[in-house]
């Protein structure tokens, strides 16, 4: 059976669902910047990530899988070539002149769309039937640009996998520090689901060569019924992302967490339940330690909070999402509001610098 074939706008974290894809048989097209491109059509893709019960990580390069990744800028690519997009940008560079072309042509031709962004796309939370949109938008950058796709088309990961790229390294390598799996939730059609259901079918069954013999891989995809499943990185996000933004510098991910694990314990579980107030079953939450023992390896800061202390005038703003959702249950808590108020100062400070 012939693979599918996914366009994914973003090179850097799309990369590794890339690259599950294609070692799974199915094709991939990587939108970016055209050096991105120059150099990924040239060389490949390459990611490293730690494998459970050895000390060595594996480099896995696009160049001879079973599948193909190459890469093209937006103007070069329709999206109605594809049987699926994928969204691993951040939310703010959607409205960047061609991307913002590109993401309304996918709306347009109707081809189902796979987040795995943090910040949820807005026709997603349109699913959310307790969810006030129009209460919702102030959390966009810019919220039109959502305006024209079909919400039963659009489904969401909880992108808990953890990577960056070297600053030291070719803009495509991707280098992966937790090796967790991508939580999707089903489409709202059965037809579209299969799709997801076949490409995780297709990922578990993957096993790498390496000098020891054949490997299983870490960082799946897992399709779920529910969807509030992919809400459940809500509670990371507010306990460890946003909470490594300081008054004056960023701090890591782990120190966010650890430095306080009574308090971070007492958002986590605070978030859990706006999930929860929303419709979410207890079940489709991650527990706190599990999450705790995970953030012990997070040794620098999100990438919310290095875009901010780099200058960034925008950024994802899921801080002020979830404390939107919690005021429309009539809940507050003072850690999310001061986070939200530092997030706010530094994006203020960064705007006027940049006037």
């Amino acid at each position: 059976m012939a693979g599918y074939d996914t366009m994914i706008f973003g090179a850097s974290y799309g990369s590794l669902l890339a690259t599950k894809l294609a070692m799974a048989g199915h094709n991939v097209t990587l939108v970016c910047v055209p050096s991105e491109a120059e150099i990924i059509n040239s060389e490949g893709t390459k990611v490293r990530m730690p494998v459970r019960g050895s000390s060595k990580q594996v480099e896995i390069s696009s160049l001879g899988l079973p599948g193909r990744i190459s890469a093209a800028t937006p103007s070069d690519v329709n999206p109605a070539d594809f049987d699926l997009v994928g969204l691993a940008m951040q939310e703010p560079q959607y409205r960047a002149p061609g991307v913002r072309e590109l993401l309304d042509a996918a709306a347009r031709a109707k081809v189902p769309c796979m987040s795995i962004m943090n910040m949820p796309p807005l026709p997603y939370l349109k699913r959310i039937k307790t969810l006030d949109h129009h209460r919702l938008m102030h959390c966009f950058t810019d919220p039109t640009v959502w305006e024209h796709f079909d919400p039963a088309l659009v489904t969401l990961c909880s992108p808990d996998p953890q990577g960056f790229r070297p600053p030291e390294e070719k803009p495509n390598v991707l280098q992966v520090t937790l090796p967790t799996n991508f939580k999707v939730a089903r489409f709202d059609s059965d037809e579209h689901t299969a799709m997801l259901r076949r490409m995780q079918d297709d990922i578990e069954a993957i096993r790498y060569e390496t000098e020891d013999g054949p490997v299983e891989l870490p960082v799946k995809l897992k399709l779920h019924d529910s969807i509030f499943v992919p809400l459940a990185k809500w509670a990371m996000l507010l306990t460890g992302n946003y909470r490594c933004v300081q008054p004056q510098e960023a701090r890591s991910i782990r120190d966010a967490v650890h430095s306080d694990i009574g308090e971070s314990r007492e958002i986590y579980e605070w978030v859990q339940k706006v999930c929860i107030g929303l419709g979410a079953s207890p079940d489709d939450m991650v527990p706190f330690e599990k999450y705790a023992n995970a953030a012990l390896g997070l040794l620098k800061p999100s990438s919310a909070a290095r875009a901010l202390f780099a200058g960034a005038p925008n950024i994802e703003r899921v801080d002020r999402l979830v404390q939107a959702a919690g005021e429309r249950l009539g809940m507050r808590h003072p850690s999310i509001d001061r986070t939200v108020a530092l997030v706010d100062d530094r994006l203020a400070m960064n705007r006027q610098k940049a006037a």
